[in-house]
């Protein structure tokens, strides 16, 4: 049980703000419409902290995913939540969200997404793109609905030499550098597409060992994972756990039955998507993989 669990939380596995899986959502401009009153609300409560659009930002959607997450007990724990996330931005977090939404805005620049200017703004990306490269992680879209779609190979990643260049401190910047920057992407495309834009996680577990590796990777991952489910509220889709190693998938099918029934709506482990995929450019637009991988993550993403 406690190997299945670290698995689960080492992996940066969301499970406390995940909003629905149903692919027919209401429109983006029924929901700000039926919450107007209370966005704005969010809004003046933030824009008398700062006038920062990094910090607090002007568009409604950002509100929006705060207002729609249902496990805030009330609307007292709501503000507090913004509150927490306004003072993060403004202080320690402050260079991590200027930089990633600039980066984005140059990055979108000519109609075609660039992702130069994004990975050369990150913290420490000197140092850590040698071990973080398009082979163990990638960002990719759903034609169906357009949710962001975040894949990452584990087993792939030297965690023992990532960590041997920086810190976990360090680490947790760069995780929540990307966080900020799939927040800020998927608040454009939820305007342009008219709904709410939600960040599916792809774990390819293929080679992942459930004892060893660097105990600071799965420090850095935990933490950042914690944080970025009090910073970006209703924008997390479910988690897929791809291709478990053997053992793991004893684990899964022996203690599955224990969990919340909400906790295995938002995760599901499953053998067969990337398993033929060699490198993960092949799934994003225009590469070979890519329609067998979209039409596997729709079925997984949005079914019962």
């Amino acid at each position: 049980m406690m190997k299945l669990l670290l698995v689960v939380a080492v992996l940066g596995t969301s499970i406390q703000s995940t909003i629905g899986f149903s692919a027919a959502a209401p429109s983006l401009q029924s929901l700000l419409s039926k919450h107007k009153t209370h966005i704005e609300t969010l809004q003046d409560i933030a824009f008398k902290i700062s006038d920062d659009e990094a910090v607090a930002p002007k568009d409604d959607i950002f509100y929006l995913r705060y207002i729609l997450k249902d496990s805030y007990k009330d609307d007292v724990e709501r503000v507090a939540a913004l509150k927490s996330s306004l003072q993060w931005r403004g202080n320690e977090g402050h260079a991590i969200v200027s930089s990633a939404r600039k980066a984005v805005k140059l990055a979108m620049e000519g109609g075609k997404w660039n992702n130069d200017p994004v990975q050369n703004a990150a913290p420490y990306s000197k140092l850590i793109h040698d071990y973080l490269t398009p082979i163990q992680c990638i960002t990719t879209n759903l034609p169906s609905t357009k949710d962001l779609v975040y894949c990452i190979r584990a087993g792939k990643i030297d965690d023992n030499g990532l960590m041997s260049t920086v810190t976990i401190d360090q680490m947790v910047d760069f995780f929540l550098y990307c966080k900020e920057v799939s927040s800020t992407v998927a608040d454009i495309r939820s305007l342009e597409t008219n709904s709410m834009i939600k960040l599916i996680t792809c774990n390819d577990l293929a080679g992942v060992k459930l004892v060893g590796g660097s105990p600071d990777l799965r420090k850095s991952l935990s933490a950042a994972s914690k944080k970025a489910n009090e910073l970006y509220p209703s924008l997390n889709g479910r988690t897929l756990m791809l291709n478990p190693p053997t053992l793991l998938k004893m684990l899964v099918a022996l203690f599955n039955p224990l969990f919340p029934e909400a906790v295995r709506q938002r995760i599901r482990f499953v053998s067969g998507p990337l398993k033929d995929v060699e490198d993960l450019r092949e799934i994003v637009e225009g590469g070979k993989g890519r329609d067998e991988f979209v039409n596997q993550i729709d079925v997984l993403a949005y079914g019962d």
